[in-house]
């Protein structure tokens, strides 16, 4: 396979390259703490994240790289059919996401008492602000404009390629489909991976429209 080397357009440095940085370094940041809490809780993660925690059922390895493994699996695809979507976003959650939210676990672990997030009242009270800043974390990745997720990534490729469905359909099947496969594999499925599977691309685009005015 070969490629142009100007289709690798998004390592280059865009407009206001530094706040982009900024801004998709504290997204993946933020993203990785409201995960973690996500995770603490057990009413559901993302789609991705709950496949990720059906992998991690089956290996010996730490959560964050069980994602990263099953996001170079779908980073092949992205690289075969559209290397223009990669860039420094890519690169920060796709490497770091996983790791983070394994930090922000053990430090939750360090300084809360054994049984905290085992709760029901801690589980509720904390849904809404969990999510709330997973989102906020991932508006601002998005915002950034350098790069998607290979996760992201692969819905855009598959409808620029399947002509007879929208990409917000695409979306919600391929959210839905790694849903699915979470719940086969033991990963944990609640009211949160079905609210991200057919709800978070409005959320996310509102957020990100309201952080636009940063990197203007």
């Amino acid at each position: 396979m070969s490629f142009n080397i100007n289709e690798l357009k998004c390592f280059a440095r865009p407009p206001k390259f530094k706040r982009r940085m900024i801004m998709m370094l504290c997204g993946v940041v933020v993203q990785g703490l409201g995960l973690s809490l996500l995770r603490e809780i057990n009413l559901g993660t993302d789609p991705c994240s709950c496949l990720t925690q059906g992998v991690n059922n089956y290996l010996p390895f730490s959560f964050g790289t069980c994602q990263l493994l099953c996001h170079l699996v779908t980073f092949v695809f992205v690289i075969r059919y559209d290397i223009s979507l990669i860039g420094f976003g890519t690169i920060g959650n796709m490497f770091f996401l996983g790791y983070i939210s394994d930090f922000f676990k053990w430090i939750w672990s360090l300084l809360l008492p054994a049984g905290f997030f085992g709760q029901d009242l801690v589980r509720y009270v904390l849904l809404v602000p969990s999510l709330a800043v997973f989102l906020l974390g991932v508006g601002a990745y998005v915002c950034a404009g350098l790069g998607t997720s290979p996760y992201d990534g692969l819905p855009f490729i598959i409808s620029n390629h399947v002509k007879r469905f929208s990409f917000k359909t695409v979306r919600v099947l391929w959210d839905v489909a790694f849903m699915a496969g979470g719940l086969i594999l033991g990963g944990d499925v609640g009211i949160v991976t079905v609210f991200v599977a057919f709800f978070c691309g409005p959320v996310i685009t509102m957020v990100q429209k309201k952080m636009e005015v940063f990197i203007a």
